[in-house]
């Protein structure tokens, strides 16, 4: 019997088991399954929606037209408090630049489309490069504090495949549980996204920031 150790002893033969062409068939069939519900499910998981009827309704001043819209007609239908109109500094060179920050476009947009002055608080951030939602986010914490209604139930109004990003994202700035309300996603089919270009541009981008949100990204301990 030959017992030396061939390639000089550093490698040595092994058996190994390899799908045949059924085996290998089989298997692409079960990935394409899988991938296939996967895909016709990304959007829904990204869009969710899970309300807390009342109390506070927040809607992010940067939002389309038509998502102030729908938050809007959610306000009237909804029973809540106020409005609370999150968002930073506006750029300059926009055409909105006469107001300071989006939340203070937002609240003359919500008054444009009838809702009473006395429903609505702009609630300015401070200027942030990244992580624009989180600072929006502190800046409500801070002023429901001031105004005393921290345990005030809050729901956050969100536009398709962002609003599990959002209520994430909300919900580690201020604590507590936060309904989100989404207002249906109107540039591409939901239930097709992927047949459009920007379908799948904000889909894949969605679903990359909340993987970040989700397991990187690390906020600053806040105080209690």
């Amino acid at each position: 019997m030959n017992t030396r150790t061939p390639y000089l002893g550093l490698l040595r033969r092994r058996q190994c088991i390899v799908p045949t062409w059924r085996g290998w068939l089989v298997l692409l069939l079960v990935i394409g399954v899988a991938g296939t519900i996967v895909v016709r499910g990304l959007h829904d998981f990204l869009a969710v929606n899970e309300p807390l009827p009342g109390g506070t309704l927040v809607i992010e001043g940067w939002s389309l037209d038509y998502v102030m819209e729908g938050a809007v007609a959610e306000y009237r239908k909804g029973h809540y408090e106020r409005i609370c109109l999150t968002g930073g500094p506006i750029e300059f060179g926009s055409p909105l630049r006469e107001y300071k920050t989006h939340a203070e476009s937002a609240k003359a947009m919500c008054l444009k489309l009838g809702v009473p002055g006395e429903a609505l608080h702009a609630v300015p951030a401070s200027p942030a490069e990244r992580d624009r939602t989180y600072a929006s986010a502190l800046a409500l914490r801070q002023w429901l504090r001031d105004h005393r209604v921290a345990d005030a139930k809050i729901n956050v109004v969100g536009n398709g495949a962002h609003a599990r990003r959002t209520r994430l994202v909300y919900e580690k700035a201020l604590g507590v549980p936060v309904g989100i309300i989404t207002i249906e996603e109107m540039n591409y089919d939901p239930k097709r996204w992927w047949a459009s270009s920007s379908g799948v541009r904000i889909v894949l981008d969605e679903l990359i920031a909340y993987t970040y949100a989700r397991f990187v990204f690390s906020p600053p301990k806040l105080q209690p």
